[in-house]
């Protein structure tokens, strides 16, 4: 985008959309453009600002003065007016977190606008007020204008199936809009098209598009809202929206679209747990985690970037909760190390989590030191079981004595369940090598002990026996004659555990190809693709269990999903009737796939189907 075309992409941008024509050209040419590389640092907390920031490509990270991250911003996010509207100094650190340009507007100018223009000056002071902010990236208020992919791509109606397929393949696009002769939208091609009228009907390749389109497709305007589309996308089962103005047809809004701009929307949430005061106020916010997750699934996002944006504020309390704690402590007397491990530690909670994390100290920590640990644990777990993280059951949390140790006796934990694989030392270590670090500064801590871990437990051959046995006592629940086994008594009764029976024997295996190919990863999915064509597992092997993966953590969280939707608390049974038979049926050959994974190791043959 030059000089030329970036008045136009203002316009579009509040508050400048107000400003009227002749404003906004003026205005524009008072930006002027920069860019910077993927981790390049754009400002550095208390270093003087150059201007106002305006994102035309990328993405940019914000990072509070303790490291942790804020927000995520990308495409028409602006950022620094904080330190503008106070003394010229940035308050927080901002980050390229992929190549990036931006447009900046010099100080002067921002100075100058803030003072004339009265709609400029409510939107950037919006938050020096604190009243709800306006949230660029909801759909409530974001046009569509704003959310399509644009050109269009299209065809004539003439043109046959193969040929509108090789286009899709050639522009990396799930639709083609069907036009006529003088280029007016007359109908929609869609994969879902190709596959459910061509490839299920026998049809032949050179079938015109314009009998297996869909015709006359609904539309929208591109002034209309995001919500607009989600919701017409939700009444009428499509992800394609064709955007038509005056007959013009000018975009196409997808389900992807929806998931990218609503994906943000969680770091939002993180933002808002940073600056919280308490953790009543944490847990306010967290609140709003099982209407995020419904969001996220409705707009079809994939269950690993739905479970890693639920984390990351889980992550976010956490991090305020250590910085709560040292405010009212003071400095910590020697360098520690807060750690997540179950779920959090994998990044894979939903919207049922309850908390596992420990803590390790350097090695000169003292008796009289562990007063400071013992009471900052026990402020950070009961926030967050004020927050809604309930406390671990198992009582597996820094806030338990063995939990929260010096670094020399987390190795000799770890040595003695390498050495003594008895059945608490396989459930410790399936607990305790899902180990990430959340807060703290002595990383090094973490990275001793996994470093000596894995290598030793690798190469016992008798601890991985007995891990290989740990990872086969959850089963997929198959019943007989291709049926799905529910469970038999209590109060989920006739419904599918899709955590204890679902997920969890893949996150088993995976751990254990983690375990014997000496992998660093400990989110499940990267372990298995990490794992896949090592000595832990064939290529082949690898690959259908991510595919079972997928199935089932996905048919989880739409589950839960649908339980938000219908008011209610989300949790893990899935009553089978609410699936259709198609559903049913790929969901059984994902536990097949599952079963005759764990029917692998347990023989010995990890690296054979």
């Amino acid at each position: 985008m030059d000089e030329v075309e970036f008045p136009r992409f203002l316009a579009m941008i509040h508050p400048y959309d107000s400003f009227g024509h002749e404003e906004t050209a003026r205005v524009a040419t008072l930006f002027y453009p920069k860019e910077f590389g993927a981790s390049e640092t754009i400002y550095q907390i208390g270093a003087p600002l150059d201007g106002l920031y305006l994102i035309e490509t990328g993405n940019v990270t914000i990072f509070d003065e303790e490291g942790a991250q804020l927000s995520s911003l990308s495409r028409g996010n602006s950022f620094g007016e904080r330190g503008l509207l106070r003394n010229g100094l940035a308050v927080t650190t901002a980050t390229a977190a992929e190549d990036t340009r931006l447009w900046v507007l010099p100080k002067d100018a921002f100075d100058e606008l803030n003072k004339t223009q009265p709609v400029f000056r409510r939107f950037f002071s919006r938050g020096m007020r604190r009243p709800a902010p306006t949230r660029p990236n909801d759909l409530t208020t974001v046009r569509v204008a704003d959310l399509m992919s644009k050109p269009p791509r299209t065809c004539h109606g003439e043109t046959t199936v193969v040929e509108a397929a090789q286009k899709m393949r050639e522009h990396r696009v799930s639709s083609l809009c069907v036009t006529d002769d003088v280029g007016q939208l007359v109908g929609i091609l869609t994969l879902r098209d190709l596959s459910g009228r061509v490839l299920a009907e026998g049809r032949p390749p050179d079938t015109p598009v314009k009998t297996v389109m869909t015709p006359a497709p609904l539309t929208l305007p591109s002034d209309a809202i995001g919500t607009d589309v989600l919701n017409a996308m939700m009444e009428r089962g499509i992800s394609h929206l064709p955007i038509v103005d005056r007959d013009a047809l000018v975009g196409v809004v997808t389900k992807t679209d929806l998931t990218r701009r609503q994906a943000l929307s969680s770091s939002f949430l993180v933002g808002d747990v940073a600056n919280a005061a308490d953790p009543e106020s944490i847990g306010k916010i967290t609140a709003r985690i099982p209407a995020l997750l419904a969001q996220l699934v409705g707009a079809g996002n994939r269950h690993d970037v739905i479970t890693r944006l639920v984390t990351d504020i889980a992550d976010a309390a956490t991090r305020r909760l250590l910085t709560l704690a040292e405010e009212s402590l003071g400095p910590p007397p020697v360098p520690y190390l807060w750690l997540a491990c179950g779920s959090q530690g994998r990044r894979e909670q939903t919207g049922v989590s309850d908390q596992d994390n420990c803590l390790i100290l350097d090695n000169a920590v003292t008796k009289d030191d562990m007063v400071y640990f013992d009471t900052l644990a026990r402020f950070v777990t009961d926030g967050l079981n004020t927050a809604g993280y309930v406390y671990c059951p198992g009582e597996m949390m820094a806030s338990t004595p063995r939990w929260r140790q010096p670094l020399s006796v987390w190795l000799d934990y770890f040595r003695g369940w390498i050495a003594t694989p008895n059945p608490e030392a396989q459930m410790l270590s399936s607990v305790m090598f899902d180990l990430r670090a959340i807060g703290g500064t002595a990383n090094e801590l973490l990275e001793t002990l996994q470093g000596e871990t894995l290598q030793a437990a690798s190469k016992n051959s008798i601890f991985v026996a007995h891990m290989v046995s740990n990872s086969l006592k959850h089963r997929p629940p198959l019943g007989l004659l291709r049926g799905l086994a529910t469970l038999r008594s209590g109060e989920h009764r006739n419904t599918i555990d899709m955590k204890a029976n679902g997920v969890v024997p893949i996150i088993d295996l995976a751990r254990l190809y983690a375990l014997m190919a000496e992998l660093r990863p400990v989110n499940t999915r990267k372990r298995i693709e990490a794992a896949t064509g090592t000595n832990a597992v064939s290529a082949s092997g690898g690959q259908d269990l991510l595919d079972a993966y997928d199935v089932i953590a996905q048919a989880r969280l739409e589950h839960q999903a649908r339980q938000v939707a219908a008011g209610k608390a989300p949790d893990n049974y899935l009553p089978p009737p609410d699936l259709s038979d198609f559903e049913r049926s790929h969901l059984r050959d994902a536990f097949v796939v599952v079963r005759t994974m764990q029917a692998a190791v347990g023989q010995g043959r990890g690296t054979v189907m």
